[in-house]
């Protein structure tokens, strides 16, 4: 677990500097427990409702990871690619924080460059890695992001970290007619990360979209907030970022 006393240098090719949380990982408790059924709603809450209330296909499993041979055969190629996935995802809110937006290509990487570094080899280490970072792929209706607070100093440290108190829920997504989609963390991921003088340098969130939120978003002008008072900040999302997102709020169906 990254603590408050530690900077973050993100890398676009290379993993984070430690799992999401300590296994059993802390985090998987803020993602909605899955059904293989939906219950029946009225047209209007069908609209209202959030859309990762159904059983998912895109979390990862042992068939997806490649032993460390086969890894390294196609380790280059598939750095470039995710690379390139991470820019259309990653945004910039102000001077320390960013916001790099997860998917199931995004986490795939993250486990095969963990297992890589860490040289396991067994089913249980692998599985042990698919339970911390599957609940960081998002639902349909779901986007699930890392909150990095980017700081590369003890005085950068010593200044911004008890600013930033609370900063884990107070990112907002607002939509072109003014609606708000605010992040949601689970409260005992919130006290492992939070105290009340310092918070950490990265954080896990989830925005729960309804159906009709969705199709809003589609329609681009949408904003990223942070609405915390020590730290007031915008950012428009660009066009590329509205496309490559609604690929994680559709459904793949």
């Amino acid at each position: 677990m990254v603590t408050s006393s530690q900077a973050i240098v993100t890398s676009q090719t290379q993993p984070s500097p430690s799992k999401p949380a300590n296994h059993p990982c802390t985090h998987c408790k803020w993602l909605p427990r899955l059904t293989a059924s939906t219950p029946s709603n009225t047209p209007q809450q069908e609209r209202d409702t959030p859309m990762s209330t159904m059983t998912s296909k895109r979390k990862l499993s042992l068939d997806d990871i490649l032993d460390h041979r086969a890894y390294e055969r196609v380790r280059e190629e598939r750095r470039n690619e995710v690379i390139e996935v991470k820019r259309r995802r990653r945004l910039h809110l102000g001077t320390v924080v960013t916001v790099a937006f997860e998917n199931r290509k995004t986490m795939l990487n993250q486990i095969q460059e963990m297992l890589r570094v860490e040289r396991t080899v067994t089913d249980e280490g692998v599985m042990e890695e698919l339970r911390a970072y599957n609940p960081m792929i998002p639902e349909p209706g779901q986007l699930c992001a890392t909150l990095f607070i980017e700081l590369t100093s003890e005085d950068q440290m010593r200044e911004w970290l008890p600013k930033l108190v609370g900063i884990e829920k107070s990112l907002v997504i607002v939509l072109a007619d003014g609606s708000k989609i605010r992040c949601v963390v689970d409260e005992q991921h919130a006290e492992g990360l939070t105290r009340e003088t310092v918070t950490a340098a990265v954080h896990y969130v989830r925005f729960d979209f309804t159906p009709a939120q969705v199709e809003t978003f589609a329609k681009g002008g949408v904003q990223l907030r942070c609405d915390l008072s020590n730290y007031l900040e915008a950012i428009e999302l660009p066009d590329f970022t509205v496309t490559e997102l609604l690929t994680d709020l559709r459904d793949d169906a």
